[in-house]
């Protein structure tokens, strides 16, 4: 690891915390970040030459693994004709008729550069839609990093949100009310309070930022339900499960239709890129149709957009592919609970199709509070082994596990075996 402790050394002085996003930094676990050099299918390579079996696939977009080959070719090809002009171009047309027709709920879409941009931009929308100010968001789920959502719930559901940042006004965060995810009766309660001031509830359909937590039987029918009965958008921000668990999101897959959606990386290949979108009455609100400004001098990038046209296009001429993630994720994810069974472990295991979780707590794990009883001691011990094994996890037990087409069975063998390794340390 000397080049990467160099490289830290060197990243201190002047990053932040040698980072330029604070879960890389390792700090949940100990140890030094590691500095990758380069990827391909389901490997990273450092910059000390160790090769890790990756399970972040950049947080999530790499569904067809690393340096897929049609990928790239894409990418180089259009950067021979430029990389950024500021100005229309007929990819970002092909990308926005490629999603709406992915994605029945969109009948219009904005692209823009991040998931944080299409979350704020879509929360701005809805509240100009509606002539509402409050939203409603569920303790746990992670929106990007905007003033107004950037907030942690009070001593109970009735409670506003405060800042949980220096930095964020108190009165940014006004106006979101916190709920509890899988809690339908939280939800409410806020509606009864406020039946005619809430614009949106904005919602990740599985909650992936506090580990992965599935959405109970009847949790999504029942926001959309309650959206309508007292008028306030349901968003659903798919910056995670869109486009993996299903050709058409977690929308597709749980069967439940949101008014807006929000993208991120995924539909760029793991470029920098979002985008948000849905019903066209809505969506005509946004400038320079309408008046709810939003703009990006680099927002339709032709690169993301060539990256995302190729997996996505992919995607969509093998549907067989879904399936095929899908299964893995069961077969491997049920492997691992049934290890756990086997060795008296009394530890929990989430997961949703080629998304996954291991939690270190006796505790079911459906929400914020049950996530957040978890052992991140233990889950430090077992990062550290796993990356000692040549596995490369997430550095927080918050985070979920991606698996991506290029994982093969074998390769899902090796995980487990290294898990068996840690079981019988501890």
């Amino acid at each position: 690891m000397n080049n990467s402790k160099c490289l830290l050394e060197r990243a201190k002085k002047m990053i932040p915390g040698g980072v330029n996003s604070p879960v890389r930094a390792f700090g949940p676990v100990g140890g030094t970040p590691r500095f990758i050099k380069s990827a391909r299918g389901a490997y990273l390579y450092d910059e000390d030459e160790n090769c890790y079996l990756d399970f972040v696939g950049s947080w999530g977009p790499m569904i067809l693994g690393h340096s897929h080959q049609e990928v790239v070719k894409c990418v180089q090809d259009i950067c021979q004709r430029g990389l950024s002009f500021g100005a229309a171009t007929a990819a970002e047309v092909e990308m926005a008729e490629l999603v709406c027709e992915l994605v029945p709920s969109m009948e219009m879409v904005r692209m823009v550069n991040s998931g944080t941009e299409a979350v704020m931009s879509a929360i701005r929308v809805a509240r100009g839609f509606t002539g509402r100010d409050k939203i409603i968001k569920f303790s746990g789920c992670y929106h990007g990093h905007s003033d107004g959502l950037l907030v942690q719930a009070g001593s109970g559901v009735m409670t506003a949100g405060v800042p949980d940042s220096l930095g964020v006004p108190v009165g940014c965060a006004r106006d979101t009310l916190s709920a509890n995810y899988n809690d339908l009766d939280s939800v409410k309660a806020h509606f009864a309070r406020c039946p005619k001031e809430i614009a949106a509830v904005i919602v990740e359909p599985v909650a992936a930022n506090m580990g992965v937590v599935p959405p109970e039987e009847g949790f999504l029918k029942g926001l959309r339900e309650l959206c309508d009965t007292y008028g306030a958008l349901l968003i659903f921000d798919e910056v995670i499960t869109g486009f993996r668990l299903a050709i058409d999101g977690a929308q597709g897959y749980y069967g439940v239709t949101p008014d807006l959606t929000t993208f991120g990386k995924i539909i760029g290949g793991g470029m920098p890129v979002g985008a948000y979108g849905g019903k066209r009455q809505i969506m005509e609100l946004v400038a320079p149709l309408g008046g709810v400004y939003q703009a990006g001098t680099l927002s339709g990038n032709p690169v993301a957009m060539a990256a995302g046209m190729a997996q996505l296009t992919i995607l969509k001429e093998h549907p067989e592919y879904y399936r095929e993630l899908n299964e893995k994720g069961d077969w491997f994810f049920g492997r691992i609970e049934r290890l756990l069974r086997e060795t008296g472990r009394p530890w929990q295991v989430n997961h949703v199709g080629s998304l996954g979780c291991l939690y270190f707590t006796k505790q079911d794990v459906k929400d914020y509070e049950s996530a957040k009883t978890s052992d991140t001691e233990l889950f430090a011990k077992y990062h550290n082994h796993m990356l000692e094994q040549g596995i490369y996890l997430a550095p927080s037990q918050f985070e979920a596990v991606f698996l991506s087409l290029a994982h093969t069975e074998e390769m899902l063998e090796k995980t487990l075996d290294a898990i068996t390794i840690f079981l019988q340390k501890i």
